[in-house]
């Protein structure tokens, strides 16, 4: 009887990380959901019979006890990351950039480093990191996560090479616009006003469903396809400064 896979998803307490637990778990994974908060990853390892194990991806001593407490390990999905504030470069707070930072590009460096030898002993492993366009196009107020989401980019695309020849894929996915619940909050300090102005407009951004289904889909690709780098957005969003929105009625 073949073994079942393991997959490892980050940032996985909700948004696009939990519902890529429910999608790899129904893809037939058993899924290994870390995050901060603990009370929300637990119920939802219960609900796909997952295991939930609490980690702060920026917490090197926490990562590398988290790596030494698996077994087996088939997939990793970088999915921890965020965004705060909407600063000028001028006005931005450098403590907010070195916090992105932090999570956008080193927590996925300690966890990639922390779990390749065991994707390694897989004989078939696949890293996935969720970048965003943002990490190929800057724009207004975004300098921060801007620059770190190319810090995400640069490591795949830098990983991928370095690991050519050995068993192991290295996928991106770099979502558009996607609506998932506290993303815009949290970049907006807590301001619900900023955040639903994102999407303002905009009939159906993406979801974190969405996002998800693309994530299970590259990842069940043959062994030999490799998704280097997929980027999803939704319909109205043709680029990341042209968007339709529609009028309201009290336009």
């Amino acid at each position: 009887m073949t073994e079942q896979k393991v997959a490892v998803v980050t940032g996985a307490s909700s948004g696009i990380g939990a519902a890529t637990a429910r999608g790899l778990a129904a893809a037939g994974f058993r899924v290994v959901l870390a995050a901060r908060r603990g009370d929300r990853i637990e119920a939802l390892a219960k609900e796909v019979g997952g295991v939930a194990r609490v980690l702060d991806v920026t917490d090197r001593a926490a990562v590398d006890a988290f790596a030494a407490s698996l077994d087996r390990v088939d997939v990793l999905v970088n999915n921890a990351g965020g965004a705060l504030g909407a600063e000028s470069v001028e006005e931005s707070d450098p403590a907010d950039w070195l916090a992105m930072y932090q999570v956008n590009v080193l927590g996925v460096l300690h966890v990639t480093q922390a779990l390749l030898p065991a994707l390694r002993a897989s004989g078939d492993g696949t890293i996935l990191v969720l970048s965003s366009t943002a990490g190929f196009i800057a724009y207004e107020g975004g300098g921060g996560y801007v620059a770190a989401k190319h810090g995400t980019h640069a490591l795949a695309a830098t990983l991928r090479l370095e690991l050519c020849g050995e068993p192991i894929r290295v996928i991106e996915i770099a979502p558009g616009m996607v609506r998932t619940e506290g993303f815009a909050v949290t970049r907006f300090r807590g301001d619900e006003q900023k955040a639903a102005a994102v999407y303002a407009g905009v009939a159906e951004p993406l979801t974190a469903e969405d996002v998800a289904d693309t994530v299970v889909w590259a990842v069940t690709r043959p062994s030999h396809v490799n998704v280097d780098l997929l980027v999803v957005r939704p319909r109205a969003q043709a680029a990341q400064h042209k968007v339709h929105r529609e009028s309201t009625p009290n336009e």
